[in-house]
């Protein structure tokens, strides 16, 4: 296999971009994550990658919760702000307002929506932990809001 020819038929998957938000033993957390799709409509499910042995990966399997928050188009320097760690400060974190959602992950003021999942699968997939969470709750802070993309970005993740 030509892994030119990979790498570009992989990046040809058209990726949101997003801030999922964990909570732990050093209190709220966030990363930048593009492997994101809805699984289940009854009941209605998410799976979620997260890379293996990061902090964040590491939340969620301690906690079995995690947060998505989906960013307006425009928002890359938002996004960009979780590819590291993140630290909280005076009711932000990274810098962005956020409040703590039902499970105690954070919810960003500034997305345009969100959902909060509770694990149900935990899958070994490789260099990521693929997560199946259940959503048990959801909020939309802006109606007819276009949401941010990974090839709007122009970041690439994965190929």
């Amino acid at each position: 296999m030509d892994p030119k020819a990979r790498k570009t038929a992989l990046r040809g998957i058209v990726y949101g971009l997003y801030v999922v938000g964990t909570t732990g033993e050093q209190g709220p957390n966030a990363f930048a994550a593009n492997w994101l799709t809805q699984v289940s409509f009854e009941p209605p499910r998410v799976a979620l990658a997260a890379k293996k042995g990061s902090r964040a990966e590491g939340e969620i399997a301690a906690s079995g919760v995690f947060s998505v928050n989906f960013l307006p188009t425009g928002a890359k320097e938002f996004a960009q702000t979780f590819f590291g760690p993140v630290h909280e400060e005076e009711g932000k974190l990274g810098g962005y307002p956020f409040r703590l959602g039902v499970t105690g992950c954070p919810i960003f003021e500034d997305a345009v929506s969100y959902i909060e999942c509770r694990v149900v699968e935990r899958l070994d997939v490789g260099d990521h932990v693929l997560y199946v969470g259940e959503v048990v709750d959801a909020g939309v802070h802006r109606e007819g809001v276009e949401t941010l993309t990974l090839r709007e970005t122009g970041f690439y993740y994965g190929g």
